[in-house]
């Protein structure tokens, strides 16, 4: 494996990524009738983690993404999907 190939991309190159995933946890979130802060402490982060979750301006981690679709009652499939149009 190429260990300079990381080094090609920039955060720019991961913020184009993170505008074709889409997620749902605003509306899961809505349907269970959950704060932001109540989500963030069933998920066992903060609060501005799941804003910036659900505004897509941060990428999760496979931890954080089963974290809160556990605490939405969901999986990281229903929670998380790639618009493959864009892809």
């Amino acid at each position: 494996m190429d260990k300079t190939r990381s080094a090609r991309f920039s955060s720019a190159d991961c913020a184009l990524s993170i505008k074709f995933m889409i997620n749902k946890i605003k509306e899961l979130r809505a349907k269970y009738n959950l704060t932001q802060e109540e989500l963030a402490k069933r998920a066992g982060v903060r609060r501005e983690t799941i804003v910036f979750l659900e505004q897509g301006k941060y990428n999760p981690s496979l931890k954080l993404a089963h974290d809160v679709a556990i605490a939405l009652q969901s999986t990281i499939e229903e929670l998380f999907l790639f618009d493959e149009k864009k892809l």
